[in-house]
């Protein structure tokens, strides 16, 4: 990873992301052989707002791989319940990753993981280096990144999100974030999290106690937090003790 030499960010774009985002925000264009087109053109127009707005010296635009993950191994029901992918959507991944080739940008994607963990495997890189870091995605789970170092953006919704701002939208530091999908759970990726333990809950016991490995270590003191079923909490989360584990790692 190279030192910052200028004042424009390093920028990591979820192409996975974006991609589908794209095709479901933009009509289904086609070209004059009846290729569509569609997310190409939305995901296009995002990567050349993001040049033209900030310059980049560094940057990469990051797609998920084809097969499984380690997640697949930890878990065989992850990201079951998603159906798959349409195919005028899948049609438009190799041309589009033509277009940003041709456009000079670096493309990764890496067997194994997804975009997300490469992102943060760079993110994670450059604020080590104090670079400053801004990853274009409109991933929810990327707000777990989030330090003075590391910035999303939401292209398509022109929102930005620091610390600060996360704080302000979830009512803890973004640090916390997967405690809080352990807990709660995904539906998005299947994540199961504790059963029982809905949005207000868990964010009664992030607030109230902190991290998961915090009040693991003193469920007696979960009796006394203000949530709703506090009085009850302790016991059930004992019992989904190992389910909440393997929700922190897949989160």
């Amino acid at each position: 990873m190279p030192t910052m030499q200028n004042s424009s960010p390093f920028i990591l774009v979820d192409g996975s992301s974006y991609l589908y985002r794209a095709f479901h925000a933009m009509p289904n264009l086609t070209n004059s052989a009846g290729d569509f087109t569609g997310a190409v053109y939305g995901v296009v127009n995002m990567l050349r707002k993001l040049l033209k707005d900030y310059d980049p010296q560094y940057m990469a635009v990051v797609f998920d791989a084809k097969g499984k993950t380690f997640r697949d191994d930890l878990y065989k029901e992850y990201k079951a319940n998603r159906p798959p992918m349409p195919p005028e959507l899948r049609k438009q991944i190799e041309p589009l990753h033509q277009v940003i080739q041709a456009m000079g940008i670096p493309m990764l994607v890496i067997d194994g993981v997804e975009a997300d963990d490469v992102i943060g495997t760079l993110a994670d890189a450059a604020t080590k280096k104090k670079m400053d870091t801004l990853i274009s995605t409109g991933d929810k789970d990327m707000v777990q990144l989030v330090n003075k170092h590391t910035t999303l953006v939401n292209t398509m919704t022109d929102t930005v999100m620091d610390e600060a701002a996360v704080e302000e939208k979830y009512g803890f530091p973004p640090s916390l974030f997967v405690d809080f999908l352990a807990l709660m759970g995904d539906k998005a990726d299947n994540i199961p999290g504790v059963a029982g333990v809905g949005e207000k809950t868990a964010l009664g016991l992030i607030q109230g106690l902190g991290s998961l490995e915090r009040f693991y270590k003193d469920l007696d003191s979960v009796a006394d937090l203000s949530c709703r079923g506090a009085t009850t909490l302790a016991p059930k989360l004992e019992a989904e003790k190992a389910t909440a584990l393997l929700s922190h790692e897949l989160a």
